[in-house]
């Protein structure tokens, strides 16, 4: 049977997932390629069931024919038990979140790491990445940190509540890119590196339309930095807006959320998405959701 003639059933498994505008753009896109796709969102929220549940439902999609599902928050790292094949890069990052349901078997990849690489090539192209410092590390803040230091970064500060939940994550990094220096650091500490620092990105929820504000004390943002934020709903979250106020270039989370549906597009489909195309068709339906909220 060839491609064209396939079917593909896709469905997206995390908390909060019914407002998602994966499906849209994964639908839009198969429309241009003549594909039959249908793309449903599993909330977890609706069902009333906790992450721990992402077994289960993985059983339930093989069983119902899915071709595949996405994995978001908080099941990235949950779904790793579950999975019969983990690339490499999912391997490293201890996290996966796109699932690919073959011959009865499932197969883990993570398009969060090639999603921000191409975000950060495009989005802040010839940015310094001598020191950067990044707000987060858990789910896809593990694909952003190994991109940034795939990048070239020379140093990464990770910044948490409780650094000690990156131990294992920096011996990890540390491991694989030893001319780089990777540090986990407490927030109270970013008075003392963001002076230091090119650039600035922010992997945690704050910013979010649930978790509304910036993740850190804005004043310590200076015009020198480059500012990317993975959060994406809203686009213009309150970090990027007070950053391009300051004359920083910044990165809004869109770029990413539009690379990593488009690898996973082509993971689910093994047809080439158009990634160009994609941010166009998320541009629009950003547009139409401001338009409503309005």
């Amino acid at each position: 049977m060839s491609t064209k003639d396939e079917s593909f059933l896709i469905g997206v498994i995390g908390e909060g997932v019914m407002p998602s505008l994966s499906p849209a753009m994964h639908e839009r896109e198969a429309d241009h390629l003549g594909l039959r796709y249908l793309y449903r969102p599993i909330d977890l929220h609706e069902l009333g069931l906790p992450g721990a549940a992402v077994g289960d439902l993985l059983t339930a999609a093989r069983q119902m024919g899915f071709n595949g599902v996405a994995v978001t928050h908080p099941c990235k790292q949950q779904v790793l038990q579950y999975l019969d094949q983990v690339s490499d890069d999912a391997r490293q990052f201890g996290a996966v979140n796109t699932v690919l349901i073959q011959d009865g078997r499932y197969i883990g990849h993570n398009t969060d790491f090639s999603g921000f690489t191409a975000a950060l090539a495009e989005g802040l192209p010839g940015a310094r990445l001598e020191h950067v410092v990044q707000l987060g590390a858990g789910g896809a803040g593990s694909a952003v940190a190994f991109a940034l230091l795939a990048a070239g970064v020379k140093r990464l500060d990770l910044m948490g509540r409780n650094p000690a939940r990156f131990s294992e994550l920096v011996s990890q990094l540390s491991e694989l890119f030893p001319d780089a220096a990777v540090t986990a650091r407490s927030m109270e500490d970013l008075c003392d590196v963001m002076p230091l620092a090119d650039g600035l990105v922010n992997t945690t929820p704050v910013g979010m339309a649930a978790h509304p504000g910036v993740p850190l004390d804005i004043s310590l943002v200076q015009p020198s930095h480059w500012v990317a934020d993975i959060v994406y709903r809203p686009l213009e979250t309150q970090l990027v807006q007070e950053a391009r106020a300051k004359g920083c270039r910044v990165l809004d989370g869109g770029r990413m959320a539009v690379r990593q549906a488009a690898d996973a597009f082509s993971l689910f489909t093994g047809r080439d998405a158009d990634a160009s195309r994609m941010r166009e068709h998320f541009l629009e339906l950003i547009a139409a959701e401001n338009s409503v909220a309005s």
